[in-house]
């Protein structure tokens, strides 16, 4: 039986690892987790907040997921998405998911990434 996600991960081209740490760390408040070394080896970074990872593993013939992405729930939407846009993020406001405030946003190589937050009714 299934228990829960893990971890969800991306691809990034080769090299973009310091971007990637600047972004995720920086820009989204992440932490960096060390990988195992026999991983390590490979390139690529691990990120955590909370129960939430995301990991970035290297490839080759990189393209960035432009419609697959993990979606991160968030509290004080509103100012999170300030938050990426004053590091220079474009923040794409989607109001299309009933009970939700949603917004897109793209890593530094270009991969999709969807932020909400549940709309607590009075």
């Amino acid at each position: 039986m299934l228990a829960a996600v893990d971890h969800v991960q991306l691809a990034a081209p080769p090299g973009s690892e310091d971007r990637l740490r600047r972004y995720y760390v920086e820009v989204l408040g992440m932490s960096e987790m060390p990988k195992p070394p026999p991983l390590a080896a490979r390139g690529g970074c691990w990120f955590r907040a909370g129960a939430v990872q995301l990991h970035l593993g290297i490839e080759d013939d990189f393209r960035p997921a432009k419609k697959a992405h993990p979606g991160l729930r968030v509290t004080g939407i509103e100012a999170y998405a300030a938050r990426l846009a004053a590091h220079g993020a474009l923040v794409t406001w989607d109001g299309d998911l009933p009970g939700h405030r949603r917004f897109y946003s793209e890593d530094p190589v270009g991969n999709r990434l969807e932020f909400l937050e549940p709309v607590v009714r009075a």
